[in-house]
């Protein structure tokens, strides 16, 4: 009797190029997008070749407009056809936010990195969704010097928002909350009255990294359908060839600052 040989294996599909429709506010029908998807199963047999055909009959088969919802039966058919024992699902794409100057009023698309991270263990499981979104603003240098005339100067900051929410949170809401608690958003066009604008807030106000991202982590913890975020900021300082981060995420033993559940 010859016996069936057993492998723990990782098998998939990376960076596969595939053309679909992802959550968006502004279109019901879903945002056209080409996403890079990656798929990886974890098996215990022998390797076969048409698993490979099997990964891309299921991407065919759910081209429709992907959200947490979709995603939670997605995934379920991954597991079930290649009888795995653990599955992940990896959604990178560009998403594409309106927005309008703030003197002028000036429309222009702004695009933003997103990612939807599916994983699952047992059919019976209901599957982990996480959807991550990079939000560029502007904060404020930290080595400005307030106390002197033309002291204050902006840097770009790149707010990485990171959730797992019991239905779908759109981009845009998002985009909307970093936008808020930033010192300025970013656009994808300035009139030059647009540009005054924003460069006399950069040089009049003051908003840093670290109190922009504790008031980003203070929205999500007021949302009941957001279960878990993670906020981290990385800046890019004017006169350093690295970057810096500062980050937060929702902890059972770290209390929200300023927020008390029963009020």
């Amino acid at each position: 009797m010859v016996r069936e040989k057993r492998f723990l294996m990782d098998v998939g599909i990376k960076d596969l190029p595939f053309p679909m429709k992802v959550i968006s506010k502004s279109e019901p029908a879903g945002q056209s997008t080409i996403a890079g998807i990656t798929i990886n199963a974890r098996i215990m047999r022998e390797f076969e070749a048409n698993w490979i055909d099997t990964f891309i009959k299921i991407v065919h088969s759910h081209k429709g407009k992907i959200g947490t919802e979709t995603l939670q039966h997605n995934i379920m058919d991954y597991l079930h056809q290649l009888k795995a024992t653990m599955v992940t699902i990896d959604f990178n794409y560009p998403y594409f936010a309106e927005k309008e100057t703030p003197v002028t009023g000036e429309k222009g698309l702004v695009k933003y990195n997103c990612r939807y991270m599916a994983k699952a263990s047992s059919v019976e499981d209901t599957a982990k969704i996480i959807f991550k979104i990079e939000v560029p603003v502007i904060t404020t240098y930290p080595a400005s010097v307030p106390e002197e005339k033309g002291g204050l100067f902006g840097q770009l900051s790149i707010v990485d928002i990171e959730i797992e929410s019991r239905k779908n949170i759109f981009p845009e809401e998002l985009v909307e909350i970093a936008d808020r608690h930033a010192l300025a958003p970013t656009y994808s066009f300035l009139s030059e009255k647009d540009q005054i604008h924003i460069i006399k807030k950069i040089h009049s106000e003051m908003k840093d990294s670290v109190v922009m991202t504790d008031e980003i982590k203070s929205d999500l913890s007021k949302n009941p359908d957001i279960e878990w975020y993670l906020v981290r900021t990385s800046n890019f300082g004017m006169l350093h060839s690295y970057s810096t981060f500062i980050g937060t995420e929702k902890s059972m033993w770290v209390p929200f600052s300023g927020y008390n559940e029963t009020m």
